[in-house]
């Protein structure tokens, strides 16, 4: 007999999506302190005689963050179409289980010292990650002129609080006698491989979750639509030849990509200048996620309400840039630096992000918004994987700050590209004009 808690998540499935959502950005997040333990003195991979070293260990982390947005930009239209053909429903508990096994592997590959095993959790884990964008659709699917933006708004919470807390849990679970804040400490059997298990164990509870209270929100299914598995590329090929989006899609790759470059390496540079442990390192994450919260929140709103979008941009990429560069140069005698930065950083990055997507909306041609918020998707996955990459070779010339200075490079090279080049005459014209995103 269904309860009538069951029966009321059944009419409303808003509390599965953000639950999907939410674990999903907490796994990404619990990650995040955790890999520069994989090239740390003791790592299991710098142990054993065939191990790497520590520069070999720099370009593997590289390869390795950067097979899992590659996997997504291939994977994530596919599962959006399969999702318009057999329902968001069966769509997202296989997706998530899938990432649920991902995480398995990657665990079991950092035990047994396998590089082969990691490679292939993070790529089952890009293939299955997809699921956020089946469930927004899952979100448009229910949602009203007059709810619809309260409804995506949760998306946009569900990112940030598992952004917030994922780095935290995910420092605090990485190794023993990690104290919550003098509450318990952690057990002597923690290591590396705990927060992915405890990622996948999130994993299965929400594919549960998802089977059991989750109703079917697509009405009409597209069971005559073929799947074009080419999607990804063809996106990406539309949006730089439209003259509405193409340069802000190609500051938006340069300021993914510099993203990446700090996100990617930002905590073997905590480590190697200032000694951060995992914990450590988590607790900076979840305060930074927390002021960027705050920033979406407040101070977005607040800019919003003053000035234009793109006039916006033409500032704040700068002032992103230029917050990576005062990473670069902070003294290493103390950490004091790089607490006081954050406030900046996430205040500029915050309105960089907000913007960016709000610009790519209203220059899209009339009723392909979201076709284009897809293409600014792939672009964004796309960005991440050569940052990814070339982040771990960049890394090894000089410094393991030397990404930070690739970083704000990129970064200010997005903003002045969209300085010179953005016009804003395409910005909520009628869609008879030329350039326009096709529909497939």
């Amino acid at each position: 007999m269904t309860s009538p808690t069951e029966a009321k998540a059944r009419r409303n499935p808003l509390l599965a999506i953000f639950t999907t959502v939410f674990i999903d950005m907490l796994g990404f997040g619990i990650l995040i302190p955790v890999y520069p333990l994989l090239i740390s003195d003791g790592s299991p991979f710098r142990v054993t005689p065939e191990g790497w070293s520590f520069t070999q260990g720099l370009i593997m982390l590289g390869w390795l963050q950067g097979i899992f947005p590659f996997f997504i930009f291939i994977a994530a239209p596919i599962l959006g179409q399969m999702s318009d053909r057999y329902g968001r429903r069966p769509v997202l508990a296989i997706s998530i289980f899938g990432t649920a096994v991902g995480y398995v592997i990657f665990a079991i590959g950092i035990s047994t010292a396998s590089i082969p095993l990691l490679f292939i959790g993070r790529a089952l884990d890009g293939i299955t990650g997809g699921n956020q964008a089946v469930a927004q659709a899952a979100i448009g699917d229910v949602s009203t002129n007059e709810n619809r933006a309260k409804n995506f708004g949760l998306i946009g919470a569900a990112f940030g609080l598992g952004f917030i807390l994922g780095p935290y849990i995910g420092g605090r679970l990485s190794g023993p006698g990690k104290s919550f804040y003098g509450l318990f400490h952690t057990p002597d059997w923690f290591s590396a491989t705990t927060p992915f298990w405890f990622a996948a164990i999130l994993s299965l509870f929400n594919c549960a979750l998802i089977l059991t209270i989750f109703p079917e929100t697509l009405k009409v299914k597209m069971h005559n639509s073929r799947l074009q598995f080419g999607r990804a590329v063809s996106n990406v090929v539309d949006g730089f030849r439209s003259d509405r989006l193409r340069v802000v899609l190609g500051s938006a790759f340069l300021f993914n990509a510099g993203f990446t470059f700090f996100t990617t390496f930002f905590g073997v540079y905590l480590r190697n200048n200032f000694g951060f442990n995992a914990g450590k390192t988590g607790d900076y994450f979840a305060i930074i996620g927390l002021f960027i919260a705050l920033s979406q929140a407040v101070l977005v709103g607040w800019v919003a309400k003053r000035l234009a979008d793109w006039k916006v941009l033409r500032f704040s990429l700068f002032g992103t840039g230029i917050v990576m560069f005062i990473y670069f140069f902070s003294p290493t005698d103390t950490s004091l630096y790089i607490y006081l930065t954050i406030p900046f950083f996430t205040f500029f990055n915050g309105l960089s992000m907000a913007n960016m997507g709000s610009l790519v909306s209203r220059s899209a041609e009339m009723g392909r918004q979201g076709e284009a918020m897809g293409i600014y998707s792939s672009v964004q996955s796309l960005a991440q994987v050569p940052a990814s990459i070339l982040v771990g070779y960049i890394a090894t010339t000089i410094t393991s700050a030397t990404p930070l200075v690739v970083s704000g490079s990129c970064i200010a090279a997005g903003g002045l590209l969209f300085l010179l080049a953005f016009r804003p005459k395409y910005v909520g014209d009628p869609p008879e004009l030329p350039g326009t995103v096709p529909v497939h």
